[in-house]
Parts: structure tokens; C-alpha cells; sequence
């Protein structure tokens, strides 16, 4: 029975095959098909036009996994309307110190993606970004208090005024009719709006890099290409076994210089293959989701907007619910959930032994102590699971009171693994977001985690290429090309509005988004006009 376990973990684990001569050499290998990988190798292929970059991907497409539309639910996660980025702390008050970060975030992947549609690398905004208001929407006197409460603490942030509130019914109704269409007049509700929230669509933008990139010379994507192996060289490079999955699984081998490993729930398993001492402890969790959606124009037509609402009491982030506007290849969809689902597999297309084959004796002591600690989280699973069509049908009806069974689907989107890792006092945590893991020497770096992922894909990877390639950062070379790629690299917005407004013009105009400029509060100096150029 040992020997038999031992093989399935092989199999699915990898990096149990003797590895072939390495039959070519690289500057930068990225494993992973996705926006993290597409990101990266965009900004390299730029600051050196010269390095060879290749890119493994196990599937027939980029953007099969969590990138892919309907994977996840397309938010431009800004902080606008997710609640659970602005905690209320033991004395009441309001942290929105997440928010401010997150929304910083946002604006450089904003930047990032408006630059490459100057340079021809991204093409057609609408294709993959859309304006979608966001806005927040609670009910009962509780939670009014709280989003009162939070949408005050907000305006402290530059980036956050605009951001309107009402409690008036009609007002809500204008902004959402589907919400308030049947809905009791005596319940209490209140609601906040940004006219400037976005959908993305972040398997577009991912095939678009993707495409761009393999137009060079010095680039190569090879898809059905598994990673089975990853061995340091005694030189410090790294010697990256490869299996040919549409060609009787054929092992190759190339040793890059630089690795990175952006293969989502993967991630972790690839990772350890590395015996890298900075990947001792951690673990991960796996968790799925799934959504009801519908395409029926008339129920479409009368929603305009990512609406969030509160997680129940002793729910994880993960669970906040949301009725979403989605554009997907041009054509308009609503999409409501999460409903968390569990499966032990890292990947959607992956294998139920990926959960088992990621256990060491280095990450076994702080996942039994982060399950421990979190027993609401498995309180919650449980919950999710054992919900019926009808008990789903329920939870739309607190966004949708009128919705109806026959115009909703249930789909199954990705699946994510959030971060388990040691913790001195607490022997593990559960972190929900996500987290680079590097070498000392910065020869090889890993992703992990999930929300806000695609969204702050640009400036995670910036911060990933702080961390790896640190000398060069510091480059008068690279540092020119970086701000011209991201303007405000080095800068704040938060607290600076003039900065905000131009730079949200800039990118706006060439995203084709709508720009609000963000106007001073009384006793504020007031800021110099701001062109839709950002001159």
C-alpha cells in the first residue's frame, strides 16, 4: 500500500524521472500561463530586450486557469466596494489602510495596461476592460452604521472622494433597479457608488501579452509542456525538466538563469521542488467556487454595476457576496456568488492528490495549527457544501428579489489556494492574498496566494522584480524604463491630488474609461484643472 501511495505522489508531485542534459539555455524561464506570467515577461522582454524568455504552460491555452473569464468574476478590485478591506477595529473606528493600498495598486496595473495600449501590445481597451460602477450595498441598522461610518473614514484618501452614499430608495433604485425591484419599502438599506469601477477581463489581457511577446525573436511559449523537475546547478543556474504532454510525455531539460513560478495553485508544489530553504512551512488550502449566472437581456439590461455586499457574521473574505455586470468577448452577462466549493485539487484541472502531494514534514505542523485556528472557515465549507438550488435561488433573492430559477445557471469557476505558513507564535496562519517567495539570491521566485491576484498583476510583479533583480532595479537604466512603463513609479497618490487626477486622466483616456476629476475638500487648496490627457 506504501509503495502504491508512493507512486500516485510521484506521478502527481513530479520530479521523480532522471533529468535529461539540458538542450537549451535561457536567461528567464516562466512556468505558468497566466496574467502573473504574462505580466512579468512583458516587463523583462522590455528592460532587456535581448534575454531569451521561455514560458511553460501544461494546457492547450494561456489563460486556462484562474485567468481565464470565467474563472473568476472580473473585478478591478479598487477597495470601492469590498467591505471586508475595511475592518472595523476594537475602538469602532474605520482601517482603510488595505483599501488606500489595493486601490494604489489597481492604479498601477492601470497604468501598466494603458501603456501597452500605446504600444501596440495590448490592443482594443473595451476587448478587456469595461467601466462597471462599484458600489456597496447593506441592509438592516447594523450594517448601515458601518458603511455611514465607512464611506466617512474613506474621503480621508484622495483616491476614495467622489465616492457618493445614500440610504434614499429612490436614489438606490436609479443606480440598480434589479436590486430594489420587489424589495420590502420598510427594510433599511443604504448603499455607496464609484461611477469609475471596472470589469476585466483578465484571459484577454493575458492572450494579448502572450501574443505580443511571441512576435520576438528572443521569446518562446511552448504549451503542453508539464513541469516535472526544478535542480540548482552547482554554477547557481537552474535546471528545469520539462515533459511533452502531446508528445508521449518526452522529458527535456533547460536551465535558466532566472526562474519564475506563476502556475496559480501549483504554485506551491513547484516551488518545493526547488529545496530552496525560503519555502519551508508553506502550505496550502484549496478552495473552489461557483456562481449563478444569466445572459437574459431583459434581466441584464437593468443591472449596471459590481454590487458587494457583507459577509455573514464568522465568514471568511472569500465569502463576501456579489451581483456583478461581466463582459466576456463582448457580450454582457450577470454573474452572482461566490458559493464556496472543496476539492483537494491546487488546480481546476488538476489532481484530487495535489492537497496530499504538497504535505511535508516542514509545512505539516503549520497547517494542523492554521485549522485549528479557523475552525469558521471549515464551519463555513461545511455549510456551502450541503447548500440545495433552492438555498442558492435564496441567496440571489437578497440582491435580486424577484429572481427567478429558470434564468440562472450554476458554473463552476477556478479554484485558488490560499497561503498557510509558519508563524512563531502561533505555530501557522491562513493568509488570504498573496505573497512572492524568493531565493536569497533571487535566482527563482514563486506566487502564491489569490485575491486581489489578476488585478494587481502589475504592481505585484514590480514588487517581484524589487526582490530578484535588485541591482538592476537600482539602474539609472532600469528606473527610466520603469517610469516610463508605470509614471508614477516611486510615487504615491494617496494624499496627493493633483497626482491622482492626472494620472487617472492619462490612463483613462487611453483605456477608454470614463475620468472623474476628484475635487479638493473645503478648506483644501484646490488643484490645477486636469485635461482628459493628463497634461
Amino acid at each position: 500500500m506504501k509503495k502504491l501511495l508512493l507512486t500516485l505522489l510521484c506521478v502527481s508531485v513530479v520530479g521523480c524521472s532522471k533529468a535529461p542534459e539540458a538542450q537549451r539555455e535561457v536567461d528567464v524561464l516562466l512556468i505558468g500561463g497566466g496574467i502573473m506570467s504574462a505580466t512579468l515577461g512583458t516587463y523583462l522582454n522590455e528592460l532587456e530586450p535581448t534575454w531569451k524568455i521561455d514560458a511553460y504552460e501544461r494546457l492547450d491555452h494561456v489563460a486556462s486557469e484562474s485567468s481565464n473569464p470565467w474563472n473568476n468574476a472580473g473585478t478591478g478590485h479598487s477597495a470601492y466596494a469590498e467591505l471586508n478591506y475595511t475592518p472595523e477595529v476594537a475602538d469602532g473606528s474605520i482601517d482603510i489602510s488595505k483599501a488606500v493600498a489595493i486601490n494604489e495598486s489597481f492604479e498601477i496595473s492601470k497604468q501598466f495596461w494603458a501603456y501597452q495600449i500605446e504600444q501596440k501590445v495590448l490592443n482594443n481597451p473595451k476587448s478587456f476592460i469595461n467601466n462597471a460602477p462599484h458600489m456597496s450595498f447593506v441592509w438592516g441598522d447594523d450594517n448601515v452604521a458601518f458603511l455611514k461610518k465607512r464611506h466617512a473614514a474613506l474621503q480621508a484618501s484622495t483616491l476614495f472622494r467622489g465616492m457618493e452614499y445614500s440610504e434614499d430608495p429612490a436614489q438606490i433604485k436609479q443606480w440598480v433597479p434589479l436590486i430594489m425591484q420587489g424589495r420590502a419599502p420598510e427594510q433599511k438599506i443604504a448603499a455607496t457608488r464609484v461611477s469609475i469601477g471596472t470589469d476585466v477581463n483578465f484571459g484577454e489581457i493575458t492572450q494579448q501579452l502572450f501574443n505580443s511577446l511571441s512576435q520576438k525573436p528572443e521569446f518562446k511559449l511552448h504549451l503542453k509542456q508539464e513541469v516535472r523537475d526544478i535542480k540548482r546547478n552547482s554554477d547557481g543556474t537552474w535546471q528545469v525538466v520539462v515533459a511533452d504532454l502531446a508528445n508521449g510525455e518526452k522529458l527535456s531539460s533547460v536551465n535558466a538563469k532566472f526562474v519564475f513560478i506563476g502556475a496559480g495553485g501549483a504554485a506551491l508544489k513547484l516551488l518545493q521542488l526547488s529545496n530552496i530553504p525560503e519555502a519551508d512551512g508553506y502550505a496550502g488550502f484549496p478552495v473552489g467556487g461557483s456562481f449563478l449566472t444569466t445572459s437574459n437581456p431583459q434581466i441584464v439590461a437593468q443591472h449596471q454595476a459590481k454590487v458587494y455586499g457583507k459577509a455573514s457574521v464568522g465568514s471568511p473574505p472569500m465569502s463576501v457576496p456579489h451581483l456583478d455586470t461581466r463582459v466576456i468577448d463582448g457580450k454582457k452577462v450577470l454573474l452572482f456568488g461566490p458559493f464556496a466549493t472543496f476539492s483537494t485539487k491546487f488546480l481546476k484541472n488538476g489532481s484530487h492528490l495535489d492537497m496530499f502531494a504538497a504535505m511535508t514534514s516542514h509545512n505539516l505542523s503549520p497547517m494542523l495549527s492554521a485549522g485549528l485556528d479557523n475552525m469558521d472557515l471549515s464551519t463555513y465549507l461545511i455549510g456551502q457544501l450541503m447548500l440545495s438550488d433552492n438555498d442558492r435561488l435564496a441567496a440571489l433573492r437578497e440582491y435580486f428579489p424577484e429572481a427567478k430559477a429558470e434564468d440562472w445557471q450554476l458554473i463552476q469557476a477556478g479554484q485558488r489556494v490560499q497561503v498557510i505558513k509558519k508563524d512563531a507564535k502561533l505555530g501557522g496562519v491562513l493568509q488570504f492574498g498573496t505573497e512572492v517567495v524568493s531565493a536569497a539570491d533571487g535566482s527563482i521566485a514563486a506566487l502564491l496566494g489569490a485575491s486581489p491576484g489578476a488585478s494587481t498583476a502589475a504592481p505585484i510583479m514590480l514588487s517581484l522584480l524589487e526582490k530578484t533583480f535588485k541591482d538592476k532595479v537600482k539602474s539609472p537604466e532600469w528606473q527610466a524604463k520603469l517610469k516610463t512603463i508605470v509614471p508614477t513609479y516611486g510615487q504615491k497618490l494617496d494624499g496627493n491630488l493633483a497626482l491622482t487626477n492626472s494620472t487617472r486622466a492619462w490612463s483613462s483616456e487611453r483605456l477608454e474609461l470614463p475620468f472623474v476629476e476628484v475635487q479638493p475638500l473645503p478648506g483644501e487648496a484646490a488643484a490645477e484643472p486636469v485635461s482628459q490627457t493628463g497634461e
